[in-house]
C-alpha cells in the first residue's frame, strides 16, 4: 500500500476533480465542527488555477487514477508568514509552506504523506490551519509539528502557524581546558 499511488504536479486537466476533493473536504471539516474555515467558496476554482500555473499544485492519485489527496507547495517567503504573533518561527531559514491541503477521504495518513514529499525538495516546512480544524491539529501534533504562534491570512482571518525543520540540530561542545 506505500507504493500504490503517485504525487505528481496538478494540471487544469484536474481541475473539476480536484474541486470536487475540496468540496468533499469542506463538508467533512463541517462534520467535525469546523464551520468558519473556507467558507464564501474557498479555495476558489482560481486560486487553484493560479497554483497550477505557477507549478505548485499536486495531487496524489492511486493506481485507478483517484485523488487521494491535494495540496499546494509553496517554495519561498510566504507574505501571511512575515508578521507572526502570540510566538515566534523556529528560524528564519529558508523555507516551504503546505496551503490548501485536502483528502479525499479515500486513504488516512495523506498528511504525513504531504510531508514526506514536501520534505524532498526543502527540510523547512511551514503550515497553518483553523483553530477550529481539529483533524488537522491531531496530524500535525502527531507528526510533531512545533506550534509557533498566529499568523492571518490576506483576508485578516486568524491561524494557527507551526512549523518543522527536518535538519539535525547539530551542537559539539569542546572543552578548552588545557589537560596539564
Amino acid at each position: 500500500m506505500e507504493n500504490d499511488f503517485l504525487i505528481r504536479r496538478s494540471t487544469a486537466r484536474d481541475i473539476d476533480r480536484i474541486m470536487e476533493v475540496y468540496e468533499s473536504a469542506k463538508y467533512y471539516m463541517r462534520t467535525q465542527g469546523n464551520f468558519r474555515q473556507w467558507t464564501g467558496g474557498y479555495p476558489e476554482r482560481g486560486n487553484i488555477l493560479t497554483d497550477i500555473a505557477h507549478w505548485s499544485h499536486y495531487l496524489a492519485e492511486d493506481e485507478e487514477g483517484n485523488i487521494l489527496m491535494v495540496f499546494s507547495f509553496i517554495l519561498g517567503v510566504d507574505p501571511t508568514y512575515k508578521v507572526i504573533e502570540n510566538g515566534k518561527w523556529i528560524n528564519d531559514k529558508p523555507y516551504g509552506t503546505i496551503h490548501r491541503i485536502a483528502s479525499s477521504g479515500l486513504r488516512g495518513g495523506m498528511l504525513k504523506i504531504c510531508v514526506d514529499f514536501c520534505k524532498e525538495m526543502t527540510d523547512n516546512i511551514r503550515i497553518d490551519t483553523h483553530a477550529d480544524n481539529s483533524p488537522m491539529l491531531n496530524a500535525l501534533n502527531k507528526l510533531k509539528f512545533t506550534f509557533c504562534g498566529i499568523i492571518y491570512t490576506a483576508e485578516g482571518s486568524p491561524r494557527l502557524a507551526f512549523q518543522k525543520d527536518f535538519r539535525p540540530n547539530i551542537t559539539m561542545e569542546i572543552d578548552f581546558r588545557s589537560e596539564d
